[in-house]
């Protein structure tokens, strides 16, 4: 863990992303109008209500996809992270050794906290967020992604056949996987590797040529399990990469 260390600082001077595309608007932003409807949204979707801030929340820009009624529908936070010395002070720092980065490039983007509304899933609001983060990933020169990605339910029990399809096939390469850190690391088991559901934003990240973590991490007071996962920037299929742009051009990026 990394006690009370300071969190590396988002830059004051950050340009927002604003996106539109019909009914929707999708926001990254240092405002404390969209820090507030963010960590609403997160309050309500991960602590019934309660408040879900943390010392991570002042030093980082918000983003909040919203309905043609101004409604929020996805809600996230993004921190810009320029070097790999600092990796071990990003909020993933305190549940993974990422000390097998250190070689890595920067700039590095934590994505985290990532959350729906009630209902349905809204396809297209995710979407947008993707391209809203698709715009600040070209901005800042960002050459790799990473966070932590939830399962609903802290029991490892309840999620063995999604583990073992992502043991099957979405482990890292060896010497970048981070190293065990949290005395709540659990292995990830063998088992039938049959295609299963998982979490949107987790399927994002491997469709986009992501991987996890070998170990899971028990998270009791979220009631969630998580595994680190990590986007290479370059190894984005170009296919991948030309839509998200498109999507973003059309928003008015």
């Amino acid at each position: 863990m990394i006690g009370a260390a300071a969190a590396p600082r988002v830059a004051a001077t950050q340009a927002p992303v604003a996106l539109r595309l019909g009914a929707y608007r999708a926001t990254i932003s240092a405002s404390s109008e969209i820090r507030h409807a963010a960590l609403s949204l997160r309050a309500h979707a991960f602590r019934k209500g309660a408040d879900d801030t943390d010392r991570f929340d002042a030093n980082s820009l918000h983003g909040l996809v919203e309905d043609a009624l101004g409604q929020p529908r996805v809600a996230f936070r993004v921190r810009l992270i320029p070097k790999a010395a600092d990796l071990d002070r990003s909020y993933t720092g305190q549940f993974y050794d990422l000390d097998t980065l250190s070689a890595q490039s920067g700039p590095f983007l934590e994505l985290g906290r990532v959350c729906q509304s009630d209902g349905q899933t809204d396809v297209m609001a995710l979407r947008l967020a993707w391209a809203a983060l698709s715009v600040m990933v070209d901005q800042n020169g960002v050459r790799m992604m990473f966070g932590c990605s939830s399962l609903a339910g802290a029991d490892p029990e309840k999620h063995g056949a999604a583990l073992a399809y992502l043991r099957a096939h979405h482990i890292g390469p060896r010497d970048l996987r981070p190293r065990r850190l949290s005395r709540d690391a659990v292995d990830l088991p063998d088992g039938q590797d049959n295609p299963c559901q998982l979490p949107h934003l987790l399927r994002s990240y491997l469709g986009l040529g992501g991987w996890i973590s070998d170990h899971a991490i028990r998270d009791p007071q979220l009631d969630t399990l998580h595994v680190f996962t990590a986007l290479d920037i370059d190894a984005i299929p170009a296919p991948r990469k030309t839509r998200l742009r498109a999507l973003a051009r059309a928003a008015g990026a």
